[in-house]
């Protein structure tokens, strides 16, 4: 809305008498132009994938991928990157029906490193073969053996030049000399905002976690600001060996309530897991852990696990397990199961962490009838959930 001349010779009148300068008329007058109002018309914010049915990844904004030293978040990127040229990669859409450009801005790997992804697993996971590499539409640069206070400008021309639809950033940390200089820290995400919203590109920061293992807080004061600039922010943690889970922690807009668990083949090649498979895995990193403390002459801090107070009460210095309701809720009456299938199922209802106390809880249901203990043709022990005896009705006569 333009002020006539009049309107606006009185306001000038008056910001003069209040003291302000030109300047800061000029000033007031710019700020007009970032003026929210409830009628103000504004565009939709854009998203790249779709993750659960839930819009993610949004254009023109920061997207924080943070985790652990290997825990897998290279392969989440592998599997972004991919997206832009598959319509689907595991439970992950893309929105739009063409592919996207994307740019991967390695800075930690070494070139030989870079490469073997690229063409060992991005390619296979696209089925793109190497000698028909769209260039075009995928920019991989590795600048580890640049200068720290040359990345970033050099990250700024790459993105304003090739104009991608999808930066994955690779590692955050690698742009600053310093990750506990707050100064540095806010003017890097300062330019990183305004870089994406400018070329209208999702930019993925990746950043590890701080090294406790209590401490899930991406490291340092880039940390810091990266968890409050981000538009969303994901976490990737490591299940097993071969086994990885990744989830949405903060979003200023769509939650995303479910993670994705993925394992990865022989060939480094991830692929969608099941519950099963997760915690079957859990479990049997949990033995192995034990195992190795109890190897080593120690001992577990906690043997038994944070127990679910549903199945497990402690009685002095006892722990107590109600075995009819765990094995209720385990079995279907009649179904036949076998004891390593058994055992899983035992540490997912009660978190109890070491096998003997699985062989426990077994033994004590067979002793008070709860389950049948049987041996298959193949010498392997079952057990059976008896079925519930019918129920007797008066008859009337």
């Amino acid at each position: 809305m333009e002020i006539n001349s009049v309107a606006l010779g009185a306001v000038q009148q008056e910001l003069a008498l209040a003291g302000f300068s030109p300047e800061d008329e000029k000033r007031l007058k710019e700020l007009e132009a970032f003026r929210i109002t409830p009628t103000k018309e504004l565009p939709p914010v854009e998203f790249l994938f779709r993750f659960h049915d839930r819009p993610c990844f949004a254009r023109g904004e920061l997207t924080g991928l943070s985790g652990k030293a290997k825990s897998g978040k290279t392969f989440v990127c592998s599997i972004l990157m991919a997206l832009c040229f598959r319509s689907e990669v595991l439970s992950l859409q893309r929105i739009e029906p063409t592919r996207l450009h994307v740019m991967w801005y390695d800075t930690e790997q070494s070139d030989e490193s870079t490469k073997d992804i690229l063409c060992q697993r991005i390619c296979q996971m696209t089925g793109i073969q190497q000698d028909q590499f769209p260039s075009e539409q995928f920019d991989v640069y590795n600048v580890r053996q640049k200068p720290v206070n040359e990345r970033l400008p050099s990250l700024e021309v790459a993105v304003r030049y090739r104009k991608p639809d999808l930066v994955i950033l690779d590692g955050l940390r690698d742009l600053v000399s310093d990750i506990n200089d707050g100064v540095i820290a806010q003017n890097v995400m300062e330019r990183l905002m305004h870089l994406a919203s400018e070329y209208h590109c999702a930019i993925v920061c990746v950043l590890h976690q701080n090294k406790s293992i209590e401490d899930h807080n991406p490291r340092g004061w880039i940390g810091t600001e990266l968890k409050h600039k981000a538009f969303e922010m994901y976490e990737c943690a490591k299940s097993s060996e071969r086994i990885f889970t990744w989830a949405q922690t903060d979003t200023r807009k769509y939650d995303i309530p479910e993670g994705l668990s993925f394992g990865v083949d022989d060939d480094g090649i991830p692929y969608r897991c099941t519950e099963k498979q997760l915690l079957e895995a859990q479990f049997e990193a949990q033995r192995k852990m034990v195992a190795k403390l109890e190897k080593s002459g120690g001992r577990p801090n906690k043997p038994y696990g944070d127990l679910n107070p549903k199945y497990a009460h402690k009685e002095g210095r006892k722990h107590v397990f109600d075995v009819k309701l765990l094995f209720t809720d385990i079995m279907t009456p009649g179904q036949p199961y076998q004891e390593d299938v058994l055992k899983t199922e035992i540490y997912s209802k009660t978190n109890a962490i070491k096998d003997k106390i699985h062989d426990e809880i077994l033994r004590q249901a067979v002793n008070e009838k709860v389950i049948m203990q049987s041996k298959n043709p193949f010498g392997k022990k079952e057990y059976l959930l008896p079925m519930p005896e019918p129920i007797q009705q008066d008859l009337p006569f």
